[in-house]
């Protein structure tokens, strides 16, 4: 009864005890050589104490990271945007390892994707219309308990209205231009 007790004291916290992301990996897909390209990782806080991002840092030079600096309150969702840059022609298979204070592990996230030179890229492109990412911008702003990511391309614009788990509703809007 005593260890169970001690060990009880000095129970560490781990990551996925405390918060949980949308995806932990994103799949930019096909990218063009010498495009950067950019993914938005919302986090909620699924702790009973505010939880605050201590580090994002990508495992690579090629990677660069920001986060929300503040406390996220409980029920409450924060952001890690990774910026890759998307300069040398490869599979895409980057990492970044996410600490959070309180928690004794860290959490890794990953992007995913190939990076095609502009050429083949192109041809890639003109022969996938519909599979095409490119000159697409994702907006994501996280405002009380909402989370709102419009997705904008040359041809649709995506608007996304996600509440948090207590509400369970979900918002989708396409817009198809002509």
């Amino acid at each position: 009864m005593a260890f169970t007790f001690a060990t009880s004291i000095f129970a560490q916290k781990k990551a996925d005890d405390i918060a949980k992301f949308n995806t932990e990996t994103y799949d930019f897909g096909k990218i063009k050589q010498g495009v950067p390209a950019t993914a938005t990782f919302v986090v909620t806080n699924i702790g009973k104490e505010p939880l605050l991002i201590e580090a994002a840092n990508p495992t690579c030079g090629c990677t660069i990271s920001d986060y929300t600096k503040t406390a996220i309150a409980p029920g409450q969702t924060g952001t890690i945007h990774a910026t890759f840059n998307a300069a040398a022609v490869s599979p895409i298979h980057k990492t970044l390892t996410v600490k959070f204070a309180g928690a004794d592990d860290i959490k890794m996230i990953n992007l995913a994707g190939e990076v095609l030179d502009p050429a083949a890229y192109d041809t890639w492109a003109a022969n996938n219309k519909k599979d095409v990412k490119t000159e697409v911008k994702t907006e994501t702003k996280v405002k009380d308990d909402k989370v709102k990511t419009e997705t904008k391309t040359e041809a649709t614009t995506t608007k996304v209205t996600k509440k948090n788990k207590k509400s369970g509703k979900k918002v989708e809007k396409t817009v198809v231009k002509s």
